[in-house]
C-alpha cells in the first residue's frame, strides 16, 4: 500500500477544496467535474462509496497539478 492509499471521496474533496477546486458539473454516471477559476485546471472525479484506488488518486492530482506531497500535507 502507498502513500496516496485509503482515502475516502469525502477526504479527497475536502483536499481539493483546500486548493481552490469547486464543483463544476456532474459528468457521465458517478462521475463530476470540478474547476479552480486561479490555476484554470479541471479533474474528474468519481463519486463511488470505500476508499479511491491508488491510481486514480494520482491521476486526478496529476489533472489538478498537485504533488502527492502537497496533497498528503494540505489540512
Amino acid at each position: 500500500m502507498g502513500r496516496l492509499a485509503g482515502f475516502t471521496y469525502r477526504q479527497i474533496i475536502i483536499k481539493l477544496k483546500a486548493f481552490g477546486f469547486a464543483f463544476d458539473r456532474q459528468a457521465a454516471s458517478s462521475h463530476e467535474i470540478w474547476y479552480n477559476e486561479e490555476t484554470t485546471r479541471y479533474t474528474t472525479i468519481a463519486n463511488h462509496p470505500g476508499d479511491m484506488a491508488e491510481g486514480t488518486l494520482s491521476a486526478i492530482l496529476k489533472q489538478a497539478g498537485i504533488t502527492p506531497n502537497d496533497f498528503l500535507n494540505k489540512i
